[in-house]
């Protein structure tokens, strides 16, 4: 990475950047300019930060009233998510904050939170006011991750049993194969990783397998989707009893076999809106910037890492649009370490050799950039530079290690949204932690 003068670029920036100030209309521009994408991918910098919560769900209703997006698929387990989708498709008595229980793993907060919530009730409300016979507009809800091995279990199980007594007992004896570790996926993972335990590989493939032969014998509507959801759970069964396995042999292979079941799940749920609605599927995906910008153009590429982003641009090119946030300094809701209560944490200012300092020094409060648009601020901003990446844990004292990777960014993303201060996303439980927030601190320079 070259470490070179930042003013040319702040400069550029402050000249291309499009100001955001709240108002309505906000995201003409970035709607203008996405055109008729049918894949919007929009992202965050933390797992944590309420404006990019809150300005990804503004985008969204846009482009769910605007341009006839039907679906929104999140970094969030399969499972957990449908919970929500049903909610908001008024096939459930749960009011908005019932709706999001299921999300219990940790970091819960990650979803159970108060922008989130807002924008299911919101959902559930803009469904309702469709009326009859507009069926086909209603939109959903949907997960897109691999965590949830053992509650996908009992959710094919679960299927199985109001539909197929049979076929349940079949599933049953196949995951048996699981039930010895005490829904624990990792130690599952270990014990087949290193032969400790025989891998039920066979037999998630197997019952996938079956279900999938079903499909063509499956009625339609309603009973449908619910044949697709069982589905989708045992092909996270699958996937999940691989990814686990991976855990011990590398972040690399891990990594990637969870983002392939991204994309694959992505993949499968707009095939299956399209065939339902009769007219080609529209989704937005929410995730963090690491899953959603291209990784090609970071050094997760460099290292053989692939991701949502770059299987999505690869398979839909100019149909798919790419937006990342950014942030320089604020607060953040996340943990110290894996596990570990939610924290209200300080976020430090951008580090000078950093995309987020050029922002800062562009000195517009919050901004969109055309980062398609082939001027002067793309050409300063393509040669490579840190970008900070916050998940659900942030450790500011080893920050420039834990939290900073190299990319080019007009590569990785086709906008970028920037807010210069945030501040930290509100969960729905509060601890004592976060209510008190981090105090006011001096962390050694230069980590």
């Amino acid at each position: 990475m070259q470490t070179t003068d930042t003013t040319s670029a702040a400069r550029a920036v402050r000249e291309e950047a499009i100001p955001l100030t709240g108002a309505g209309n906000d995201y003409d521009a970035l709607l203008d300019r996405i055109g008729d994408a049918r894949c919007v991918l929009i992202g965050e910098a933390s797992h944590g930060t309420h404006e990019f919560y809150r300005e990804r769900a503004r985008i969204t209703r846009r482009l769910i009233e605007e341009r006839g997006f039907t679906a929104v698929a999140v970094e969030a387990d399969w499972p957990d998510a449908y919970r929500v989708n049903r909610f908001v498709r008024a096939l459930t008595d749960d009011s908005a904050e019932e709706s999001l229980d299921d999300f219990r793993r940790f970091p819960h907060w990650m979803w159970r939170n108060q922008d989130v919530l807002e924008f299911v009730a919101w959902l559930r409300e803009r469904n309702d006011a469709l009326g009859p016979g507009r069926g086909r507009d209603v939109a959903g809800f949907y997960g897109l991750d691999l965590y949830s091995l053992f509650t996908s279990i009992e959710a094919v199980l679960g299927y199985l049993d109001r539909v197929d007594p049979e076929a349940a007992a079949r599933a049953r004896q196949r995951y048996a194969c699981f039930e010895h570790f005490q829904q624990d996926s990792q130690a599952y993972g270990y014990a087949a990783a290193i032969g400790a335990a025989e891998p039920c590989e066979e037999k998630a493939v197997a019952q996938l397998v079956e279900l999938q032969r079903t499909r063509r014998h499956a009625p339609g509507g309603e009973a449908d989707d619910e044949r697709f959801f069982a589905e989708q759970n045992a092909r996270l069964v699958q996937n999940a009893e691989e990814y686990y396995r991976s855990m011990f042999r590398g972040r690399v292979s891990s990594w990637n076999l969870r983002d392939r079941h991204m994309a694959e799940t992505f993949d499968a749920l707009r095939q299956h809106l399209t065939r339902r609605r009769g007219a080609d599927a529209r989704i937005v995906v929410w995730a963090h910037n690491s899953h959603l910008g291209d990784a090609r153009a970071t050094e997760m590429g460099s290292r053989g890492e692939l991701n949502l982003g770059q299987l999505i641009r690869e398979a839909h090119g100019r149909d798919a649009a790419l937006v990342g946030f950014s942030t320089f300094r604020g607060s953040v809701t996340a943990a110290n370490d894996w596990d570990e209560p939610a924290e209200r944490k300080r976020v430090r200012p951008g580090l000078a050799e950093s995309y987020e300092r050029i922002f800062h020094d562009a000195d517009v409060p919050a901004f969109m950039l055309d980062l398609r648009r082939r001027g002067a601020a793309v050409r300063e901003l393509s040669e490579p530079r840190l970008q900070r990446a916050i998940g659900v844990v942030y450790r500011p004292e080893t920050e420039r290690w834990s939290h900073y990777f190299e990319s080019v960014l007009p590569h990785q993303f086709d906008f970028m949204l920037h807010f210069d201060e945030t501040g930290a996303l509100v969960p729905l439980e509060r601890t004592a932690t976060w209510e008190t927030g981090e105090p006011e601190a001096t962390y050694p320079t230069g980590l």
